[in-house]
This record gives structure tokens, C-alpha cells and sequence, in this order.
């Protein structure tokens, strides 16, 4: 196929995705361990001439067994589905996570998803996943499901960096220290993330620095800081500095403040995608306003050291719109 397909109900797949090879699982943040696997897939599918998919859940099973939503999320459904189409795949079903969903047994996910909706030529997954009611359904079990009914089942183990493996909690950890540039290498490009313009204190107007700022959703841990970025709004790429925190006023739960360098206009209601570039400093408390602005003048002129410096990391981000 030819036009990337977004679901998120398996009962409505188009005649012309069943048969597909898919490959299962969180996919939080499609790094470079993701990006192996997906590799796999998509050469399987093209060696049996069908589709490559990848089946996966929203939100994240943990939130949904926590008492409040807590994981700090790499990439909501819309980022995945723009990396899963960058990466040439022909479509992704985001299947909705809740409760009832978990207590379905490992033969029904089986039996009713992947044989009897989906029609699947193979399945591919972690060697960790697991899936169905008590999290019966392992590797071992999907494989002789497959043996049973007919389809090829493959695990694949994560790709080891230094002595462990990319893994999306060894990123969120670098996110939350403030180690953008390794966060990055991890995914194999620049982790964004979107978010609707709102309307801030105007304090950065009086600064002299206006802000587009983006509200960040519940688990966002990245480190408060100052980062150098890259935006996208429409088609429109934009570099800038950016801010997460607010140590001189009201912290709680900041906004995300970006600047956009030669900019000027209304962004208010409008999505926009931030790229870290690099971490600048951490948050600091000065004095008065005056050091304030000359922090923010230093800032600006890393920042834009730092993004003249900063190439693709891969096909990502070129096929992503941030890089050339």
C-alpha cells in the first residue's frame, strides 16, 4: 500500500492490510532497539510480499494500573504514528488500553485479534513481551499458537549500547537529567514532543523574549532547564531556546516557554513540535530581572551555536521535518 493507515479499532482494518506481518508492543519512543525490530519487519513483509504493521496500546498499561497517570511518556499515539510512517511502514493500529482489555485471555487475543481480524502472515516481539489476562501470554505461548495456527512468530532482544540495552526507561532517565545529546543518541534522532499554544504570564514579552508556550502533559519529567530547539509549526521550521521551569515565579507544573529566533506572530491555539537540540544549563535564580536578561542573551547566542553545529541524526529526522 502506499498511503500510511492510522487505527484504532482492529474490527476496521481494510481488506488490503489482513495478512500483514506485525510486530506487538508499548513502542514508547520507537528507538533505536524499536527501529531494529522494525527493520526486521518491514524485510519480512516485502520477503512475503504483504503488508508491515505495527499493533500497538494507548495509553501506556501502566498508567492505567496506577491510581494516577505517572509514566513520563518518550511518544503519545500522534508521535508514534509519525515516526511508524517515517520508518516506511505501511500502517499502525493504536489499540485503546483499559482494564476490560487486560482481562482478555491470551488464546482470545490470539484467536480473535491476530488470526480471526487481523489475519496475520507473522507476528514479531520482544523477548520480553507478554500480553493477556495475567500477562499469561509469553514468547514460548505465541509460538506454539503460531505453529498451531499457521503463522510465523519471531522475538527479537533489544540492541545493546555500552554494557545494557536501549531501552525507553534508560531514556527517560537521560530526559530527566538533563542528557539530551545522549537521549538522542538512544532514539537515533531528536526527541520532540507537541502541544497546543497557550497563553503565558507575558512575562517573557516584557523581557524582551517572547514565548510560545506549550502546556506538558501529567509524568513529564524532563529536567528544568534551558534547551536549545527546533520547531515546527505547519510546515514552517523555526530555531529557538527554549525554557522548562520557573524558579523566579510560580513552578508548579510550568509551562514549556519556547523563543523562536525572527519570529513574529500570533501562534496562540496552534500545535507546535519542539526538537531538543541540546541542554544549555540548568534552572538558576538570579538576582533581578537585569541578570535574568543577560542569562537569556547568553542562552541565545548557545543556542544558536549549538543548532549551526547540529546535523540529522538519521533518516528520522530528515523524513521528520527538523533537519535538512
Amino acid at each position: 500500500m502506499s498511503t500510511f493507515v492510522r487505527l484504532s479499532d482492529y474490527a476496521g482494518l481494510p481488506a488490503a492490510l489482513k495478512g500483514a506481518y506485525v510486530a506487538i508492543g508499548n513502542f514508547d519512543g520507537i528507538h533505536r532497539g524499536h527501529q531494529k525490530v522494525i527493520a526486521a519487519l518491514r524485510e519480512r513483509a516485502s520477503a512475503a510480499g504483504v503488508p508491515a504493521l505495527i499493533l500497538t496500546f494507548e495509553p501506556h498499561p501502566r498508567d492505567v494500573f496506577a491510581p494516577a497517570p505517572f509514566m513520563f511518556r518518550l511518544t503519545l499515539g500522534d508521535s508514534k504514528a509519525r515516526l511508524a510512517e517515517a520508518l516506511g511502514l505501511d500502517g499502525i493500529i493504536i489499540l485503546p488500553f483499559d482494564t476490560a482489555f487486560s482481562q482478555m485471555e491470551a488464546e482470545s487475543f490470539v484467536a480473535d485479534v491476530l488470526v480471526g481480524a487481523l489475519g496475520v502472515r507473522g507476528v514479531i516481539v520482544g523477548s520480553d513481551f507478554h500480553f493477556g489476562r495475567q500477562r499469561r501470554g509469553t514468547p514460548a505461548f505465541l509460538r506454539e499458537q503460531g505453529t498451531a495456527l499457521d503463522f510465523a512468530v519471531e522475538t527479537l532482544d533489544l540492541v545493546d549500547e555500552g554494557d545494557e540495552p536501549i531501552s525507553s526507561s534508560r531514556i527517560r532517565a537521560a530526559l530527566s537529567e538533563g542528557a539530551v545529546t545522549a537521549a538522542n543518541r538512544l532514539l537515533g534522532y531528536h526527541w520532540f514532543f507537541d502541544g497546543c499554544v497557550v497563553q503565558g504570564d507575558q512575562r517573557g514579552r516584557e523581557l524582551g523574549y517572547p514565548t510560545a508556550n506549550t502546556m506538558t502533559p501529567a509524568g513529564f519529567q524532563l529536567a528544568q532547564g534551558v534547551y536549545a530547539v527546533r520547531a515546527k509549526v505547519g510546515q514552517q521550521l523555526l530555531d529557538g531556546v527554549a525554557a522548562y521551569g520557573k524558579p523566579m515565579f510560580d513552578n508548579h507544573r510550568p509551562p514549556f516557554e519556547t523563543h523562536l529566533f525572527d519570529f513574529s506572530g500570533d501562534l496562540y491555539g496552534q500545535t507546535i513540535s519542539v526538537a531538543l537540540v541540546g541542554h544549555i544549563r540548568g534552572q538558576e535564580v538570579f538576582k533581578g530581572l537585569d541578570d535574568l536578561i543577560a542569562a537569556m542573551d547568553r542562552d541565545s547566542r548557545k543556542a544558536r551555536a549549538m543548532i549551526a553545529e547540529c546535523g540529522p541524526l538519521g533518516v528520522l529526522d530528515t523524513h521528520l521535518g527538523f533537519f535538512g
